[in-house]
C-alpha cells in the first residue's frame, strides 16, 4: 500500500470511531462520546498548574485548545498506525483496540453516565476496527477510490447525525417555558453613579453573554427544568426533594451578586456581576433542619463536579438561583439551578447544573479540586484592577485612571492609586450597591509627557489592603497590586 493511502486508512478509521461512539452516545448520554469522556479525564487528572496555565494562556477557549490539541494527537497516531500497517492490518488494529480501551476506562469513570455508557466506546471501537480492516483491504485490492470516499462519507454523516440527536433536548425550549422570574423580594435597583462606563469600566451588571465562564465540563450539560430536581440529604433532619416548580412556586428573592474566580490573574477579566434571583439556601437547610457536627455543604453538578462550602457560611448567604438579569439561567451558566454564594471562590460555591445537596462535614467529604491541592475554604480577598488606560496606551496629559474593586462579602473601603511609585492618592468610588458586589473607581490625573506606570489597591470595609505580593492563585486567589504602564503624548 502507498503511503499516502495508508495513512488516509488510519484517518478514516479513527474519524469513523470518533462518529460512531458520538452517535451512540446521543442515546446514552453525550458525556459517554469517548473523545469527550476522554478529554473530561485528561481534565479531572491534570494537575494545578497545568490547569493555571491553560486559563492564563488560552482563557475561556482553553477547552477549545484541549479537544484541537487532543484530535491533532490522536490523528498523528491514527497515521502513524496506518504507516505501521501497510502490509499487514494487525499493527493498525491493535491500535484501535487500544485506544477503545482507553475511551472505555474513560468512560467507566465518568459519575454522570450509567452502565449503557458503555455502548459508545465498544461501538467506537468495533467501527474503527472494521473500517481499518476493510480499507487496508480494498486499498491492497484496487486502486479505486470508492471504498474510502463512501467511508468517509459514512463516518462524517454519523458524526453528524450523532451531534444533532446528542443536542436533541430543547433546552432552549425548556427555558422559554419557564415566562418572568418575579421575585418577590427584589434586588435594590443600581442607582446612578455605581459605575464610570464613561471612562473605560465594565457596567455595573455583566449581560449574560459577557459573564465570564470558567467550568470543568467540556460539553454543557442539556437538563430540562421539567426534568431536574435537587436533592437535599445527609445531615438533616428531613431530606427533601425539590423540583423546579418547587422552588419557582416559593418566595423567590433578588440578589446583586459579584462572581469571581480563583484561578483570576491579577488585572485579570474572570468577574462579573449579575442580578440572581432564586431562594435562599439557608430557607432551605433549616427547613430540613440541620445535624449538630456538620460543617460542610457538598453540592454536585449534573456532569460529576464537586464541591464543598463552609455550612455557616452559605446558612447566611447565598442562594440556589434559577434566573440571572430578567432570565431564566443560560445553559452555560447552570439552567436550570445552580448555587451563587458571595465571598467565596467559585471552586468552593458556584455549583452549576447543581443537582445534589449533601449537608456533611470536611472530615468526611471533599470536593473536586480539594484532592489537588487546593485550599478547603477560599475567602474572596480585596483586589482591584485598572480598565483605563491599557496596557501601551497613548493618552492625552489629562487623562482619568479608572477602573474596578471588590471584597466580597466586606465590601470595598476605598481604591487608592499611585503613579510611578509616587504617593497614594484615593480615588473617587462609585456609588456603594452592596457588600457583595464590586465598586468602580476614578481618579484624574494631568501627566507628563513619557512613559508612565500606575498601581492601584483596595481597602476593604473591615480595613484589610490589598496585599502588594502576588499571592498564588492556589488557593486563595491573586491579589498583588495591578500595574499599567502607558504614555502620555
Amino acid at each position: 500500500m502507498k503511503p499516502a493511502k495508508a495513512a488516509l486508512t488510519g484517518l478514516l478509521a479513527l474519524v469513523a470511531a470518533l462518529a460512531a461512539g458520538h452517535l451512540v452516545a446521543a442515546f446514552v448520554g453525550l458525556s459517554a462520546s469517548p473523545y469527550l469522556a476522554v478529554g473530561n479525564a485528561f481534565i479531572d487528572i491534570t494537575p494545578s498548574w497545568l490547569k493555571d496555565f491553560a486559563v492564563e494562556t488560552f482563557g475561556t477557549a482553553d477547552k477549545l485548545v484541549l479537544l484541537l490539541g487532543m484530535a491533532v494527537v490522536l490523528a498523528g497516531i491514527a497515521v502513524g498506525a496506518g504507516l505501521a500497517s501497510r502490509n499487514n492490518p494487525g499493527p493498525g488494529t491493535l491500535v484501535v483496540v487500544l485506544l477503545g480501551f482507553v475511551g472505555v476506562i474513560a468512560v467507566v469513570t465518568r459519575p454522570d453516565v450509567g452502565q449503557l455508557a458503555l455502548l459508545a466506546p465498544v461501538a467506537s471501537t468495533a467501527a474503527g476496527a472494521y473500517v481499518f480492516r476493510y480499507l487496508h483491504k480494498e486499498a491492497q485490492d484496487s486502486e479505486s477510490r470508492r471504498g474510502f470516499l463512501i467511508t468517509a462519507g459514512l463516518a462524517v454523516t454519523a458524526g453528524v447525525v450523532g451531534q444533532v440527536f446528542g443536542a436533541r433536548t430543547d433546552v432552549e425550549g425548556s427555558r422559554q417555558a419557564v415566562g418572568d422570574l418575579t421575585p418577590k423580594t427584589k434586588a435594590p435597583e443600581i442607582p446612578l453613579g455605581a459605575d464610570f462606563v464613561q471612562d473605560g469600566t465594565p457596567s455595573f451588571i455583566t449581560s449574560g453573554k459577557d459573564f465570564y465562564r470558567i467550568d470543568t465540563a467540556l460539553s454543557v450539560p442539556r437538563i430540562r427544568a421539567e426534568e431536574w430536581a435537587l436533592r437535599v440529604h445527609g445531615m438533616v433532619e428531613r431530606p427533601m426533594v425539590l423540583t423546579f416548580d418547587e422552588i419557582r412556586r416559593r418566595d423567590l428573592v433578588e440578589e446583586t451578586v459579584t462572581l469571581t474566580c480563583v484561578s483570576n490573574e491579577v488585572g485579570g477579566p474572570y468577574i462579573s456581576t449579575g442580578n440572581f434571583v432564586g431562594i435562599r439556601i439557608g430557607d432551605v437547610l433549616r427547613e430540613a433542619g440541620v445535624k449538630q457536627g456538620a460543617d460542610q455543604l457538598f453540592s454536585t453538578s449534573d456532569d460529576g463536579f464537586t464541591a464543598g462550602s463552609p455550612l455557616d457560611h452559605v446558612l447566611e448567604n447565598g442562594l440556589i438561583a434559577i434566573g440571572m438579569n430578567g432570565e431564566p439561567l443560560p445553559a452555560e451558566h447552570g439552567f436550570p439551578a445552580r448555587l451563587v454564594v458571595p465571598g467565596l471562590y467559585g471552586y468552593v460555591s458556584a455549583t452549576k447544573w447543581v443537582t445534589d445537596l449533601n449537608v456533611t462535614t470536611f472530615a468526611k467529604d471533599q470536593g473536586y479540586w480539594i484532592p489537588r491541592g487546593w485550599a478547603t475554604r477560599a475567602p474572596i480577598k480585596a483586589s482591584s484592577r485598572i480598565d483605563r488606560p491599557k496596557r501601551m496606551q497613548k493618552v492625552p496629559g489629562k487623562s482619568v485612571i479608572a477602573g474596578t474593586a471588590w471584597a466580597q462579602p466586606k465590601g470595598v473601603a476605598k481604591v487608592e492609586v499611585r503613579v510611578d511609585g509616587g504617593p497614594w492618592q484615593e480615588a473617587q468610588l462609585g456609588a456603594d450597591v452592596s457588600d457583595t458586589t464590586w465598586r468602580m473607581w476614578r481618579l484624574e490625573l494631568e501627566l507628563s509627557r513619557g512613559s508612565h506606570t500606575v498601581e492601584c489597591r483596595a481597602t476593604d470595609k473591615s480595613g484589610q489592603t490589598q496585599d502588594q505580593a502576588r499571592l498564588d492563585p492556589v488557593p486563595d486567589g491573586a491579589t498583588g497590586w495591578h500595574s499599567v504602564t502607558f504614555t502620555v503624548e
